[in-house]
């Protein structure tokens, strides 16, 4: 097996499980641990997982964000429930912006059945699951492709979303800590910080297990949105926190 087949099963083996030690390794693709080691130094390299002592996983850090189809299968349900009530800020005949983000494809079948409706989105997931929808107009913003998320992010995308201004920009962020949002990759960062200039209202989505959490680089204050949706999963003691912050917090099981 070539080495760049063999370092591409290994990724999606870690999308399917998380995590797998260096011993796992070797013996499923009958190679030496130290060949492992390369692949898993190549791997980090191209930042798509994270070394571990003995292994490696797609568990997100400070400074690593986990592979998109990953994160999909985290929180799903969640994630499904937020984006259905992210969505029900939206009205017909609005202008929306929709970042990179599994909870951001979640949006696709609630948005689809809001028409008219245009759509702006750098996610190739939700560009997939709304073109070609009646009623829905939709932007796809260029640049560089991502693998690890799915999505175009780089000079291009931003430049257009610099000329382009929305109703409303519907948003994910991987980390929140205190009253702030935080994100590991700065090029994703740039195009979460030029839909927040270039919409009229943003709302935030971030399922609960991303609270009490930090990464590498500082998306926006919370206050700069116009809501935060999360579910009812939230402790209560750091939701109540939040509010009496003047952080608006919006449940997906119902305000």
């Amino acid at each position: 097996m070539r080495p760049e087949d063999r370092r591409h099963e290994i990724v999606e083996m870690l999308v399917e499980q998380g995590s797998a030690t260096l011993e796992a390794l070797a013996e499923h693709f009958g190679v030496s641990k130290m060949t492992i080691h390369r692949d898993l130094d190549a791997l980090e390299a191209e930042g798509r997982l994270r070394k571990l002592r003995g292994g490696a996983t797609l568990e997100s850090s400070g400074q690593f964000e986990s592979d998109f189809r990953y994160r999909a299968r985290m929180a799903g349900e969640e994630k499904a429930r937020i984006a259905r009530h992210a969505a029900g800020f939206v009205e017909p005949g609005m202008s929306v912006m929709v970042d990179d983000g599994s909870t951001s494809q979640a949006l696709a079948p609630h948005l689809a059945a809001i028409r008219p409706l245009t759509v702006i989105t750098n996610n190739l997931g939700l560009i997939s699951d709304l073109s070609g929808k009646p009623g829905i107009e939709l932007i796809a913003l260029g640049g560089n492709y991502a693998s690890k998320f799915n999505g175009f992010f780089g000079v291009l995308t931003e430049t257009a979303l610099r000329d382009l201004r929305a109703d409303m920009a519907l948003l994910s962020s991987s980390a929140v800590s205190g009253r702030s949002a935080f994100h590991q990759d700065q090029e994703v960062l740039g195009v979460k910080r030029a839909m927040i200039a270039s919409a009229a209202r943003r709302y935030l989505m971030v399922d609960h297990q991303k609270f009490g959490r930090m990464a590498l680089h500082l998306l926006a204050d919370l206050e700069d949105f116009d809501g935060v949706v999360t579910s009812d999963a939230l402790e209560r003691a750091r939701a109540e926190a939040l509010r009496q912050d003047g952080i608006r917090l919006h449940f997906a099981e119902g305000d």
